[in-house]
């Protein structure tokens, strides 16, 4: 018997996941599939691609909440990610899915013919840089005794760079992240200041600086809004006081 090719189906609908496990039975003559898991949202799709092994997972891009594009951001992440084809009613995400990697891009409604091609051309996945794909992540997700863990980047108060991993500090609590700094540099920047060469502090929740007590060289602490620890400023960043001073 020939291995089964394993399949996600990920939609908000339940009538366009009918469909696709329709045209996927029409395909047994092509394709011996087997639908492992199915999704009815972005969040639920990763949960599935990190649990459940597959080759491939079929996702919708207008899904509430987490939109497939950006879980896509997430899946290719993972140690054993299936091949992503968007299944989507709108052509304008073309270019973004394709800078994912995607193996293919179907409009709906999906004709089976398109399906047939779009899984010929399943292949395992090459690694992918964690580039700034569009839209820019709303979450961090990281993998913790085996659970998925999606952390707000807007309730993250810093990120700090220990060893081979990244501490990212909620009110609530630390979360490590398995990226680099300069990563998370290069697509928050917007959201995240650097102060030293090994913390990145959100702009959101800084309140200011101050001068470190009885220390006459001048060093300075970043101070965060309601927070009791507060972080030291490198001399080689001490341009953003100055600009925070500046700007205030």
């Amino acid at each position: 018997m020939p291995v089964p090719l394993r399949v996600i189906l990920a939609d908000d609908e339940a009538l366009a996941r009918a469909r696709l496990a329709d045209l996927l039975n029409d395909l047994a003559a092509d394709f011996t599939v087997e639908i492992v898991a199915q999704a009815n949202s972005g969040e639920s799709a990763l949960e599935r691609a990190a649990e459940i092994p597959a080759e491939v997972i079929l996702l919708d891009i207008q899904m509430p909440g987490m939109s497939g594009l950006e879980a896509a951001r997430h899946i290719v992440q993972l140690p054993h990610a299936p091949a992503i084809i968007f299944v989507t009613a709108f052509d304008a995400h073309a270019l973004q899915a394709f800078e994912l990697r995607a193996v293919d891009y179907l409009l709906k409604p999906v004709r089976l013919a398109r399906l047939r091609e779009a899984l010929s051309r399943i292949k395992p996945l090459m690694p992918v840089d964690a580039e700034a794909f569009a839209p820019r992540r709303t979450h961090f997700s990281l993998f913790e005794r085996g659970r998925i863990w999606r952390v707000p980047v807007n309730d993250v108060l810093y990120l700090r760079a220990e060893l081979r991993y990244v501490t990212a500090r909620t009110r609530e609590r630390e979360y490590l992240l398995d990226e680099s700094l300069i990563k998370l540099e290069e697509e928050f920047g917007e959201e995240f200041l650097r102060i030293h060469r090994n913390c990145l502090i959100s702009r959101r929740h800084l309140a200011g600086f101050q001068r470190q007590s009885d220390d006459s060289d001048g060093h300075w602490l970043a101070v965060l809004k309601e927070w009791s620890e507060k972080l030291p400023v490198s001399r080689r960043q001490i341009h953003v006081v100055r600009e925070f001073v500046k700007n205030a």
